[in-house]
């Protein structure tokens, strides 16, 4: 019974989303009511919001509301912790193509960390539509209409060859329990194909950025990327001031295309 309930709703899933392809709907582009100032932070949050503008001079808040602008500061946050911890030099000024980006709220945090000379979001489902009666793809070109060389695309990423030097990905699906729970249907959960993708895409010397959901989740992913020909570079795991909401702390993995030789520890 269960995985009969399981099925329909994957099928309900893929009838939604055969719709939503095929009217494409756009009211135009929407722009969020900026919050301008936030309130009713803790002391740690607003002195690492204090650090996070100063060092990357950014200002979420007087573009995005409220929500938008502490989760763009929570990923901001996210990559600029992992990166100090792990040693390693960002890569910046290449071209970042950011796997399944939904609305792509996080537009800002990614521009404002790697500063890449172009930036690409792919999300399968750009014309899902919400109560607003505006599409992701409006939301979308809202948020990246202030960056000049920044687009969004809709479309499957493992369908296409799309060789680049920066491929960043946060919390793919890689269980049927996930990706049901994001309204998508059960055929589009091909995590092999997904990561197989990301290793032929990415250029030598490239780099792959991954956040994924806790430790377990971490280690399936972990062994998908290997499996995919991946080498992993560092990894990650702390609960920051903004991650508060979250039942385990993200984990943030960053990898190269070059095999491993043996087992990874």
């Amino acid at each position: 019974m269960h995985a009969l309930f399981t099925q329909i709703r994957s099928w309900r899933h893929a009838f939604s989303l055969r719709i939503s392809e095929r009217l494409r709907i756009s009211r135009g582009v929407y722009r969020e009511k900026p919050a301008e100032r936030l309130t009713n932070l803790t002391a740690r949050q607003q002195d690492r919001v204090s650090q996070l503008c100063e060092r990357y001079r950014v200002r979420f808040e007087q573009r995005l509301n409220r929500r938008t602008s502490l989760n763009n500061y929570e990923y901001l946050d996210m990559l600029d912790r992992a990166w100090r911890a792990c040693g390693d030099t960002v890569p910046i000024g290449r071209d970042l193509w950011d796997v399944g980006c939904a609305s792509f709220w996080y537009a800002e945090a990614l521009h404002a960390f790697f500063l890449p000379r172009s930036l690409v979001g792919v999300e399968v489902e750009g014309y899902r539509l919400f109560r607003n009666g505006h599409s992701r793809i409006d939301y979308a070109n809202g948020y990246l209409a202030a960056m000049p060389g920044a687009k969004f695309m809709v479309g499957d990423y493992a369908d296409g060859s799309r060789p680049t030097d920066l491929i960043t990905a946060w919390f793919p699906f890689l269980t049927p329990t996930a990706i049901l729970a994001w309204r998508l249907p059960l055929s589009l959960l091909a995590p092999a194909r997904l990561f197989g993708q990301i290793r032929h895409n990415l250029k030598e010397g490239g780099v792959f950025l991954m956040v994924n959901h806790g430790s377990e989740e971490a280690q399936l992913a972990h062994n998908y990327c290997v499996a995919a020909g991946m080498q992993r570079l560092g990894r990650y795991e702390e609960m920051g001031v903004f991650s508060a909401y979250r039942s385990s702390p993200p984990v943030l993995s960053c990898w190269s295309g070059s095999a491993l030789s043996g087992p990874s520890p």
